[in-house]
């Protein structure tokens, strides 16, 4: 019999291969072990892998922390595949069944019905069932708040008794966690239902409005009330649910760039072969029917048969929480169960749930079977690789391997077998110490993330590839930071090997056969030796940026243009790799990638441009300077008339046109470089900028980088301008306090106390009796003195300023 010990089982090696077949050195990181071990496929003569990924469980718009999973996980099948060579077979599942979806289905279905019939019924009704409703919310999530509290009074409530959590810390005082993110949620539910509530007395909103603010009090509440009366054999109530959003996943991950799996299972397309699984478990020996026609697995007698149980993480085999989240809500206690630890492996369906039939009667698979089944009938008895988010390890995960296992098990043979050979698990997303989820409601959705603006596909992929797959990330001003840095970076590298190319496109005398560049070779070597390092992205990174910083600091002259294309064309072929380029393939032998070059319709017009402005600009900044003919000449480079005009091309061409009319305008004077160079300036940093264009200057004499403007560049730019801003406001203050103090000056040192304050003065204008005809004091008299001492110099210095 298996101890039940914290420590995990041995783990079975694969079989080495043949010493003629050459493998890479891959080493990944095996949860089945907690170490890095050296990755031999089953079929390692054909280089096939074969790999299982859990998919999305499809009742709500995917998050984030969705987006840190799969795609890690496409990061990583795009490494095997295309950099080390692997025939990849990728099969992911959608969870379109289980507890979470017949809720959120039931509950919809609900609130459309309550939505019909409440709005006949009239207002009063509404509202009545939207204060129940808050009611049963209030007693069941926070219940330290008086249940019957009205909606006026829910905000002071909340405040008095939910302080330390409104306040940032843990409801003991201490560190907060996932409990407390709950009690935020549940907060921010009551607070927005309760203004609603209490605003329809004297300001009421339409009531789609209205709905939707009170909606997340009113679904469970309508739940509680008529989920056990829908008609559940309606499959369509859940699918209609399940459809939608695994529809509106799929668009998700794809404008993330991940790429669509080999096969994509279904839970629902598997009724019966699960049925068939389970049966074959019991006929095993390894599970057992309650009354309630349910079955479940038995792990004594799996683990009396030299198996183990829980062979990611033993030492959660007992943790009570883990275990009812893994069975679900909706499963009801039973005492039949042999070991508290057992697990469903088909549940007997109550009203309300929809179900299929069974020799146990109509139920409904178990989370964790489906993903047995399925990744069974698809790859077989043994799988290389299984994937998922590091939350699902236990119970999840544990039972699939175990239930899989049993189901694969020979009794005649001593050894477990062993039906996953690396298990790989992809960190969270964290959001102020809390892991993104849906159930926590602290999430954005990948729709909001890119239709705001506040990630591209290829700025959240840089930051997942910095931080690693199996490390958890929080998302942190710093991390952001570290990411635009290396994008911009990798921008300006490709921006100036696009120049290089278009001018070898000119020249074909830039071309010449040579070694490849040294620094380009130690990059390789260290990007092959990260990426078998468990996919060590976060290194691989460093190091074609370290290869971009030697390319920036080397001596150009010595460098030929065919070494910095080769190292143009292998970034290219990594950053293509590893899905920061489109659908762009990784030996495609392009250069850069999409979104740095400028249009090609605007080509003609921009390089006119860029052409004269550096004509005029090197001969405006030469010691001989400019004049009338030499204008004359640098304004009629490029004729407009010999290049084409489209009616995208017509903003160019508008530049284009007024740059050399402008330029004709100007006649010989002193001033005349000067007022060519401010010309020169304009066109780059106002005309061309706010057509998204700008000219990069470059020192010797080369001519300008005709580039796109990015988001890095308007940063810089707005940080500039805050700065000239600051130095402006700093030197109008300077002048304020100057005209003071110089207006200050004007009144004389003679007259400036010769008020009604006082009565009598000397000869110098300085107070000997107050307005009373008291004699001043001894002391107020020499405070006076200073007064006047101070004054006289002011007064001087403005006569001299004002030659008096």
């Amino acid at each position: 019999m298996a101890s039940h010990t914290r420590k995990q089982p041995p783990w079975q090696a694969p079989p080495e291969p043949s010493p003629e077949v050459q493998l890479p050195p891959l080493k990944i990181w095996n949860s089945l072990t907690r170490s890095k071990t050296p990755f031999v496929p089953i079929d390692w003569k054909n280089k096939r892998v074969t790999w299982y990924a859990c998919g999305p469980t499809v009742y709500d718009d995917a998050h984030l922390g969705h987006a840190r999973n799969y795609v890690s996980t496409d990061i990583i099948r795009r490494i095997m595949k295309d950099y080390f060579k692997y025939d990849v077979k990728f099969v992911m599942n959608i969870t379109d069944v289980d507890d979470k979806i017949i809720v959120r289905g039931r509950q919809q279905h609900l609130l459309e019905e309550f939505r019909d019939t409440a709005r006949r019924r009239g207002t009063t009704s509404v509202e009545d069932t939207c204060l129940a409703a808050l009611k049963a919310y209030l007693s069941k999530n926070l219940p330290l708040i008086p249940s019957d509290t009205s909606p006026e009074e829910v905000s002071p409530q909340v405040k008095k008794h939910y302080k330390l959590v409104l306040d940032g810390k843990g409801l003991d005082g201490g560190i907060t966690g996932d409990k407390e993110a709950k009690v935020k949620m549940h907060i921010k539910t009551v607070l927005t239902a309760s203004e609603a509530l209490a605003s329809q007395k004297t300001n009421p909103v339409p009531a789609d409005e209205f709905d939707n603010q009170v909606q997340d009090i009113l679904l469970p509440y309508l739940d509680s009330l008529y989920g056990s009366t829908i008609n559940a054999s309606d499959h369509s109530i859940f699918t209609k649910l399940t459809k939608k959003f695994e529809g509106r996943f799929m668009g998700d991950v794809r404008a993330l760039n991940c790429v669509d799996p080999d096969m994509v299972t279904r839970v629902t397309e598997y009724g019966q072969q699960i049925v068939d699984f389970v049966a074959k478990i019991e006929k095993n020996g390894f599970a057992y029917k309650t009354s309630d026609g349910s079955v479940y697995f038995d792990i004594e007698a799996f683990e009396a048969s030299n198996n183990n149980y829980a062979r990611l993480e033993p030492w959660n085999r007992n943790d009570k929480d883990l275990q009812a989240d893994g069975e679900g809500a909706l499963t009801k206690k039973t005492l039949e169960k042999r070991s508290d630890a057992d697990f469903a492996l088909w549940k007997s369906s109550k009203p309300g749930e929809p179900s299929w039939p069974s020799p146990w009667g109509d139920g409904r698979p178990g989370w964790h079977i489906e993903c047995s089944a399925m990744a069974s009938d698809k790859l077989g008895n043994r799988i290389d690789i299984h994937s998922g988010g590091v939350d699902l390890a236990f119970p999840h995960h544990d039972n699939e391997l175990a239930q899989s296992e049993a189901y694969w098990c020979d009794k005649s043979h001593q050894s477990q077998h062993q039906w996953v050979n690396y298990f790989m698990h992809m960190g969270h997303l964290s959001i102020q110490g809390s892991k993104m989820s849906k159930s926590l409601k602290n999430f954005t959705t990948i729709k909001e993330a890119l239709s705001r603006g506040d990630w591209t596909s290829r700025g959240l992929r840089i930051v997942f590839l910095l931080g690693g797959w199996r490390e958890g990330i929080e998302i942190t001003e710093d991390l952001v930071k570290e990411g635009s840095a290396w994008e911009d970076k990798v921008n300006n590298f490709f921006i100036k090997m696009n120049d290089i190319l278009d001018k070898q496109n000119r020249d074909p005398t830039y071309h010449s056969e040579q070694p490849p560049w040294p620094s380009l070779l130690k990059a390789q070597g260290a990007v092959y030796e990260a990426l078998c390092d468990s996919f060590n992205t976060s290194s691989a990174m460093q190091s074609m940026s370290a290869l971009i910083t030697d390319y920036n600091l080397a001596d150009k002259k010595s460098l030929s243009t065919q070494e910095a294309l080769e190292t143009a064309r292998w970034t290219t072929s990594i950053v293509n790799m590893l899905g920061l380029n489109g659908s762009a393939t990784v030996d495609d032998g392009s250069i850069a990638w999409s979104g740095i070059g400028v249009p090609e319709y605007a080509k003609p017009y921009l390089n006119s441009i860029s052409r004269m402005r550096d004509s005029l600009r090197q001969q405006a900044r030469s010691s001989e300077g400019l004049d009338s003919k030499k204008l004359k000449e640098a304004s009629t480079i490029d004729q407009n008339g010999s290049l084409p005009i489209t009616t995208e091309a017509v903003p160019y061409q508008t530049v284009l046109s007024k740059f050399q009319n402008d330029v004709s305008a100007l006649s010989d004077s002193e001033k005349l470089s000067q007022e060519v160079l401010q010309l020169c300036d304009r066109i780059r940093d106002v005309e061309l900028w706010n057509l998204g264009i700008y000219l990069e200057d470059r020192a010797d004499d080369q001519p300008a980088l005709i580039r796109p403007v990015t988001k890095e560049l308007r940063a810089a730019k707005a940080e500039l301008e805050a700065k000239e801003e600051q130095k402006r406001k700093a030197k109008e203050e300077r002048e304020k306090e100057a005209a003071a103090k110089a207006d200050k000056g004007k009144l004389s040192q003679l007259d400036m106390f010769r008020t009604t304050e006082y009565s009598a003065w000397d000869e110098e204008g300085l107070p000997l009796k107050d307005a009373a005809g008291e004699e001043i004091t001894k002391s107020r008299g020499k405070k006076l003195r200073k007064d006047w001492e101070r004054q006289k110099k002011l007064h001087e210095a403005w006569r001299k300023a004002n030659g008096s």
